[in-house]
C-alpha cells in the first residue's frame, strides 16, 4: 500500500475494500509507539439549541445557560485536578452573544492564565456571526483577543450537504464549516476536525469528508487532530432508522483509513467515550495515536446513550494505552508532550 501525493475521493473510498488486517498493519506503521492524552475538562455552557438536529440527544428547547461565574467554578475544579485544557462547547442558543464569550474567556485567562481555552465549534461560530450580523473573521478575531487559543472539531458531522439535510439541516453547510476553519487557521487559531459516522451515510460520503479535510490541511496546516466519532442513536430522532451503533470492524477500518488518508494531521484520536475502553485499546493498533483525555464531565454523548464513565483518571488512561503495547504520554492541546507516565 502506498500513499499518493494527492488523494482523490475514489482512491479514498477504495481503501475500505482492503482487509481490516492490511489497513490496521499499515496505519499502525505510520505512528510511533507513543500514545498521548490530555488532562482536560468538558464544559457545556448551554444545552439550548434552536437547530434541533435529528442526530442530537443533548439539545433542549428550554434548558440552561451558565453564567460566567458558573463556568469559572468548573474551570477552577478542573485546574485543581491538573487540567491544562478547557473544552467549551454548547448549542446554537440565540440568548448568547459575542460579549458573553469575550467576558467568559477573559475571566478564565485572568484567573488561570496557563490553561488553554479550546472552545466553540465551527457551527457555533457561524451561528454567532449570523445572530451578531458580523463576519466570521470578526467573531474569531475578537474571541482570540479575549483568550481563545484553539477550536474543537465538532459540527463537521459529514461534509456532504445531501447527508446534512437529513441529520443536521438547520446548521452550517459543508462549505460554511470549512470556511470557518480556514478563517480560524489564517488567524493562527489551530483546530481539530471530526467526522460523525455510522448513521445514514455511505462509504463514499466518508471518503468525500476525508478528502475535503485533507485538501484544506494541505492549504492551511491548521488542523491538529482528527476525531472519528461513532454515532450513538439512543434518544435521537434518527433512532427510528438507525437502531444501533455500527460494528467494531467498521469502526476500526474507518480509523485506519483516516490515519492513512490524513497523513498530514498530527493525530487520529480514539475517543474512548464513544468506543469504550476495550475498543479504544484495540484502535491504538489500527492507526489511532491519542485517546483524548480525562474529560471530567462529558454530557453530549452520554445523552445519546453512551455507557462509558463521565471521567477517566490518568491511571486508567495509562492502562488502556499500555494494554495496546504503547507508551503513554501526557500532552498539551497542541500535542507537545508534557511528561511520560
Amino acid at each position: 500500500m502506498e500513499i499518493p501525493e494527492k488523494w482523490s475521493v475514489r482512491e479514498i473510498e477504495s481503501l475500505f475494500n482492503h482487509s481490516l488486517h492490511e489497513l490496521g498493519e499499515f496505519a499502525n506503521s505510520m505512528n510511533s509507539d507513543v500514545v498521548t492524552f490530555v488532562v482536560n475538562r468538558h464544559i457545556n455552557y448551554t444545552n439550548v439549541c434552536v437547530s434541533k438536529c435529528p442526530l442530537c440527544a443533548f439539545h433542549k428547547d428550554s434548558g440552561y445557560l451558565m453564567s460566567v461565574e458558573e463556568v469559572l467554578k468548573k474551570a477552577e475544579e478542573a485546574v485543581k485536578l491538573g487540567a491544562t485544557e478547557l473544552h467549551i462547547v454548547g448549542g446554537h442558543n440565540p440568548d448568547v452573544s459575542l460579549e458573553y464569550f469575550e467576558e467568559m474567556f477573559r475571566a478564565i485567562k485572568n484567573k488561570f492564565p496557563k490553561v488553554i481555552i479550546k472552545a466553540l465549534t465551527a457551527t457555533e461560530v457561524h451561528f454567532l456571526s449570523e445572530i451578531e450580523k458580523v463576519s466570521v473573521r470578526e467573531v474569531l478575531s475578537r474571541l482570540k483577543d479575549a483568550g481563545l487559543q484553539a477550536m474543537p472539531g465538532g459540527g463537521a458531522e459529514i461534509l456532504d450537504d445531501s447527508i446534512r439535510a437529513k441529520i443536521c439541516p438547520n446548521k452550517a453547510k459543508s462549505d460554511e464549516w470549512l470556511k470557518v476553519m480556514e478563517t480560524a487557521h489564517k488567524l493562527g487559531i489551530k483546530s481539530n476536525a471530526t467526522m460523525l459516522f455510522g448513521h445514514v451515510e455511505d462509504l463514499k460520503h466518508r471518503a468525500l469528508h476525508l478528502y475535503k479535510l485533507w485538501k484544506l490541511q494541505e492549504k492551511t496546516s491548521g488542523f491538529l487532530a482528527f476525531i472519528p466519532l461513532v454515532f450513538h442513536p439512543a434518544n435521537t430522532k434518527l433512532e427510528k432508522i438507525v437502531k444501533d451503533r455500527t460494528d467494531p470492524v467498521d469502526i476500526l477500518k474507518t480509523i485506519a483509513v483516516s490515519r492513512i488518508v490524513l497523513n498530514n494531521f498530527k493525530s487520529v484520536r480514539a475517543y474512548w467515550v464513544m468506543l469504550g475502553e476495550r475498543l479504544t485499546s484495540v484502535a491504538l493498533c489500527y492507526g489511532a495515536n491519542d485517546v483524548d483525555g480525562t474529560l471530567i464531565e462529558e454530557k453530549v454523548t452520554h445523552a445519546a446513550g453512551a455507557k462509558t464513565p463521565l471521567y477517566m483518571p490518568v491511571e486508567k488512561l495509562k492502562r488502556i494505552i499500555e494494554g495496546a503495547g504503547k507508551k503513554a504520554a501526557e500532552r498539551d492541546t497542541f500535542y507537545n508532550v508534557i511528561r511520560y507516565v
